[in-house]
């Protein structure tokens, strides 16, 4: 692989994890195997060098990523580190030094009423936030997986069988197993490489993909049965009900947008996922290169990636649905 294609980090990046020695690592809210993969391997890699770090997410780590090694160490309260913090710098209020992982916003991981000493960003989405001290975004790369992977290699650290694990469930969600257009040479080479330090494929596609609950199926099912679909664009919802009828949570959901995605006739798959009455989180999929959903989420002030993005709107479903559509129109 031609050192043209690596994805290097910046040097104040790497000069920030050798200087201090606490972290807080944290990542958004609903999180994937992506954010999950990539804020374990990095803890146990900045562990292995001595350093102490926090793993946080607001909320909790889905029952079907319970398999990646680490999983137990999320926390999702910081209670216990704040005033006088763990790992606050003396004299300074709040937290200490936070990496915000496959995000660049901080109320996307519902910390931006938090204060830290220093912040540094490490993420790969298109849309793109004011904040952090350092900031590492490349919306090109393929997974904050593969970041992380050369974040690890360029500090020195040995790639170990738990955090190959991570980093190949990382890389491999986000690439949708290898499926997506973003599926570059480099993407293949570092999961070799992975497979190689221990990752096995099987094992993690059975759990990624072949450990669903009753109950999550059973919403699937609820949730195919209002399919909608408009020229090239397929609508999907769940609501309340529907959780507390099957019992399922609202992590289920996680890859119910792409089910329609499988039409050949649909180019975008939108699923309605009700927070509250009247209040709804948009989750957008497209396929290819032709349709940039990031550009029609940040139209309604969300992001995300050129065939994965979401958004927030408080409307009703009839009046949310025909905003959407007007949004793609336009």
């Amino acid at each position: 692989m031609s050192d043209a294609n690596e994805l290097i980090p910046p040097k104040e990046l790497l000069r920030f994890f050798k200087e201090e020695n606490d972290f807080i690592i944290a990542t958004h809210v609903s999180p994937d195997g992506d954010a999950l993969g990539s804020s374990l391997a990095l803890s146990m890699a900045l562990e292995s060098l001595g350093k102490k770090t926090i793993v946080y997410d607001k909320d909790p780590v889905p029952e079907f990523y319970k398999f990646l090694p680490g999983s137990e160490r999320f926390t999702d309260s910081l209670s216990n580190f704040i005033n006088p913090p763990l790992l606050a710098k003396e004299g300074k209020g709040g937290f200490g030094n936070l990496i915000l992982l496959d995000c660049n916003d901080a109320e996307r991981a519902g910390i931006e009423k938090l204060q830290f000493t220093s912040s540094a960003v490490i993420d790969h989405h298109e849309t793109v936030r004011d904040f952090g001290d350092i900031k590492w975004i490349d919306p090109k790369s393929p997974a904050t997986g593969l970041m992380i992977f050369y974040l690890i290699k360029e500090l020195g650290v040995t790639v170990t069988k738990e955090i190959a694990v991570n980093l190949y469930a990382a890389i491999a969600i986000d690439t949708g197993t290898f499926r997506y257009s973003n599926t570059t040479p480099e993407v293949l080479h570092v999961s070799a490489e992975l497979i190689q330090a221990g990752a096995d494929p099987s094992y993690i596609a059975e759990n990624l993909y072949e450990t669903w609950t009753d109950s999550r199926f059973r919403l699937l099912l609820k949730v195919l049965n209002t399919l909608e679909i408009y020229n090239d664009i397929a609508i999907t919802h769940v609501t309340l009900e529907m959780f507390r009828e099957t019992g399922a949570a609202i992590a289920d959901t996680e890859t119910f947008p792409g089910f329609p995605r499988k039409l050949r006739s649909i180019k975008i798959s939108a699923l309605f996922r009700e927070i509250e009455n009247n209040h709804y989180k948009i989750s957008l999929r497209s396929k290819g290169r032709d349709v940039n959903v990031a550009k029609i989420a940040e139209m309604f002030g969300g992001g995300g990636h050129r065939n994965a993005a979401g958004y927030k709107i408080r409307a009703d479903i009839k009046a949310a649905k025909e905003a959407l559509l007007k949004a793609v129109k336009e």
